[in-house]
């Protein structure tokens, strides 16, 4: 696809990374078939192909509408379309540059500024946590909309305390901690019991995609460098061979990171080196599953298994997870049907486009639970936080991620 950019563009990073991109599109229309947004609402302006179509238009100097910038806003960024794409277009890094660019164009109604203010600031303020266990405690009491974005309150357990020669960084996440303590306590232990210590440095924090993906690019670029800052001393000593991130949404940001400070003079090594040593825990299975053979009790029951499109499509991890949980006695399905599709999470996407995530939700159930009451699983297995409390939301059946689960087979054998 060839595009002549705007003068304003000419020669910048970012217009020179989106002509890049959109010069390997060939506008086949392959990646509609696998876009949500179009297969709920039918309209072109709300698949890749159209999205593309806008954003080229205002990088050619087209004045932007409120009407492009919400037909950007109803893209999940599941990156579906970058699994189907026959020509490797890297979509999300485009359609990232798009809203930005429209972000500065484009003014917003008041009540859409403060909601996304308060998103960006909240998420990742220290507040967060009080909010969360004041919510907690009145939860009964909270309207129904508010009442799904607050899970029931459940025991962390214990950090395990044995120090192992293998040693590892785990990201907590900014919202994780708050919402659901025990999916990083359960990984410690599982990731003890292999022989692997996890250690929690100081000074990381968010790993910056709300920022990013809410176009406050800069302070998400400052989330980046943070973690880098308080990564950095154990990487650079030897301390700890790798970082390991258990929620697929941070693994895939954290990724990014050697591409999105690929320019800046200071961070640029640091940043692709970090981006190299990134593990979504799920990647470490294979030494899990050798060091727990014979150790696991498996749940009874079926499990149904939903893959974050952050695992399958961001991080390109399929099948790893079932393979070996599976050699380890789980009886695990995948979705009866479309289970390339997006659940409607999105990070911030189900606050900020409510209709449209709650009816992908349901529909991602609904393959998940099956329609007899005999295809309904026992559990609902994820691997990334927003993934689980959206679905936990629509469902009495429990959500959990995988390395819950499996820290309870082996702590009930």
């Amino acid at each position: 696809m060839q595009t002549t950019l705007a003068p304003e563009f000419q020669g910048t990073p970012e217009g020179r990374e989106a002509e890049a991109i959109l010069r390997k599109c060939v506008h086949c229309g392959f990646c509609t078939a696998t876009c949500p947004t179009y297969q709920l609402l039918g309209d072109e302006l709300d698949g890749p192909r159209g999205r593309i179509y806008l954003i080229k238009q205002v990088l050619e100097g087209h004045a932007p509408t409120r009407q492009t910038q919400l037909h950007l806003d109803r893209c999940l960024t599941c990156r579906n379309c970058e699994t189907t794409c026959p020509s490797g277009v890297q979509y999300g890094h485009l359609v990232d540059i798009g809203r930005q660019v429209v972000e500065r164009q484009v003014p917003r109604p008041p009540a859409e500024r403060r909601q996304r203010a308060l998103l960006r600031a909240g998420l990742s303020s220290p507040l967060f946590g009080p909010a969360m266990r004041l919510g907690q405690s009145v939860r009964g009491l909270l309207p129904a909309a508010l009442r799904a974005k607050v899970p029931e309150r459940r025991p962390a357990g214990a950090w395990p305390t044995r120090a192992h020669a293998r040693k590892v960084l785990l990201l907590e996440g900014c919202v994780q901690p708050s919402m659901a303590p025990n999916i990083n306590t359960a990984t410690a232990r599982v990731l003890d019991a292999a022989g692997i210590q996890s250690l929690r440095p100081r000074g990381q924090g968010c790993c910056g995609a709300v920022k990013w993906h809410l176009a406050d690019a800069e302070g998400g670029l400052a989330q980046m460098r943070a973690n880098i800052d308080a990564w950095w001393p154990r990487f650079e000593s030897g301390a700890a061979e790798g970082l390991v991130i258990n929620a697929s949404g941070c693994g895939a940001m954290v990724k990014d990171y050697g591409h999105l400070l690929r320019g800046d003079a200071r961070y640029a090594d640091k940043a692709a080196r970090v981006s190299a040593l990134a593990r979504d825990v799920s990647e470490l299975l294979p030494d899990i599953a050798a060091a727990l053979a014979g150790r696991v009790r498996a749940p009874a029951g079926t499990l149904a298994w939903h893959p974050p499109c952050t695992l399958q499509h961001g991080l390109k991890l399929r099948g790893g997870v079932e393979q070996h949980l599976r050699a380890l006695g789980f009886t695990l399905r995948a979705a009866a049907q479309e289970p390339h599709l997006c659940c409607g999470s999105a990070g911030t996407y189900s606050v900020l486009q409510p209709e449209l995530a709650t009816r992908l939700r349901d529909r991602k159930l609904g393959h998940l639970q099956g329609e007899r009451a005999a295809e309904r699983p026992a559990a609902i297995l994820s691997a990334n936080i927003g993934c689980i409390t959206h679905l936990q939301s629509g469902t009495d059946v429990p959500v959990r991620h995988w390395i819950e689960a499996l820290d309870e087979s082996l702590s009930n054998k």
